[in-house]
């Protein structure tokens, strides 16, 4: 179960993240973390991360965007791997929740719908975080 985890949330940093800053990974990883704290997500970080909507989409872009979601940049995936054990570990960025208990985000080049429908909380990087 842990190893499911670390490998879900790492994949998800690396995907959604990997050319951020550090926190802005650190930042990404605890938004899937806080998903799983909530009630209006699945509970655990493979079911937040996987997870899709009523339209086949998916919350996260890069898991059913088709391209193979094996990591081709090692040093990335090794530092997303990183970021992911230091949060399920609650160690690194993550001891204090960095993005104030922000549950989505988005990159700063793109305007979601949902966006004027929730709180903002902070950028970090390139992503902006909402709650």
């Amino acid at each position: 179960m842990i190893e499911a985890a670390l490998m879900c949330l790492a994949l998800n940093v690396y995907f959604e993240a990997r050319n951020d800053t550090m926190v802005g990974q650190y930042a990404v990883a605890q938004v899937v973390m806080n998903r799983v704290q909530s009630s209006k997500f699945p509970n655990d970080v493979c079911s937040v991360v996987k997870q899709s909507r009523n339209d086949g989409t998916c919350q996260f872009s890069w898991y059913c965007d088709g391209k193979s979601d094996r990591p081709r940049e090692a040093y990335a995936w090794a530092y997303a791997q990183m970021v992911a054990a230091d949060v399920l570990q609650g160690q690194g960025f993550d001891t204090v929740d960095m993005t104030q208990g922000a549950t989505h985000y988005h990159a700063s080049y793109v305007r979601p719908y949902w966006a004027d429908k929730l709180e903002y909380t902070v950028t970090y990087g390139s992503h902006l975080f909402y709650k």
